[in-house]
């Protein structure tokens, strides 16, 4: 029987002195090209955890674990972890962080060198959870991709800038309803998970950040492919001010097939796509495509 991780209860983590010493010893600076902004604060690191879920049973996948804050709180909890680190000073640092300060856990770590928007296959055993602290300017794209490419991961919690979580977190008819809302809800569940102080981060960023919980669920039942739906979706965003006869125009090949898809899904033509949940997008994308030529 699975059981929830407690992280703190022996073991070490990184609190802000030890992550500037580690930081100094491997001669590391944070970059603004790889988003780095190290979490100093092991509460933090500890609410993560916990908000993920994770358990004993659980494969999790850590992208951009930097000096390892996040890792050992997650090795507490979790079976295994691979982490998937770009930066290769830190990727390489990080199996001897995790043997210094927690030597029990070492055989349970892998890490994974490379760019999270790259990387195609994961070694061991299929991942069952996604946790991170997510550079800002990739994190939409990261949780998309690891979700389409690893249909195991059945939960994911990420912290990202607040205004990207409330984003993925909206609902239809939000101000901040749009693309990623739409893209996110096509794989799960989402949900504002709290927010997080910027000053738990070292350097400290200019903004806050919230974090994110996203559980799987089956896609809605359509016709139309997942591309076929997305296509939609980011035509319909494209420029919000319009209505969805003329958004989808172009893809239509007409405003009037544009209109006789949407009156056949049940959508008013007149409105716009910031009102459609993820499931009516599905059943427009399904009309559209019947009436569109290969």
């Amino acid at each position: 029987m699975s059981t929830p991780a407690t992280p703190g209860e022996g073991g070490s983590l990184l609190g802000a002195s030890r992550v500037r010493d580690l930081a100094d010893r491997l001669g590391v600076r944070p970059t603004k090209q790889w988003g780095q902004n190290f979490v100093v604060d092991a509460n933090t690191v500890r609410r993560i955890v916990r908000a993920g879920r994770v358990t004993d049973e659980d494969h999790v996948i850590e992208i951009g674990p930097g000096l390892g804050s996040l890792t050992l709180a997650l090795l507490e909890g979790a079976d295994r972890v691979t982490a998937v680190e770009v930066d290769p000073t830190l990727a390489a640092a990080l199996p001897d962080t995790v043997a210094e300060l927690a030597p029990g856990a070492a055989d349970r770590l892998t890490v994974v060198p490379g760019d999270a928007m790259t990387v195609t296959r994961l070694p061991g055993p299929e991942p069952t959870a996604l946790v991170a602290n997510l550079p800002y300017n990739v994190s939409v794209p990261v949780v998309l991709r690891f979700l389409e490419l690893f249909p195991s991961i059945e939960r994911v919690l990420v912290m990202v800038q607040l205004e990207v979580a409330e984003r993925l977190a909206a609902a239809p008819g939000s101000k901040v309803y749009g693309v990623p809302s739409v893209k996110a809800a096509w794989w799960s569940r989402v949900e504002l998970a709290g927010r997080v102080p910027r000053s738990v981060f070292w350097p400290v960023p200019n903004v806050d950040s919230g974090l994110v919980s996203l559980v799987r669920r089956e896609p809605p039942t359509t016709g139309a492919t997942r591309e076929q739906v997305f296509a939609v979706v980011d035509a319909a965003f494209a420029q919000r001010r319009k209505t969805l006869r003329a958004a989808l125009r172009g893809l239509a090949g007409s405003g009037e097939v544009a209109e006789a898809a949407l009156q056949a899904a049940g959508v008013d033509p007149r409105t716009r796509g910031e009102v459609l949940d993820v499931a009516a997008f599905a059943r427009v994308a399904e009309e559209l495509m019947t009436r569109v030529s290969p």
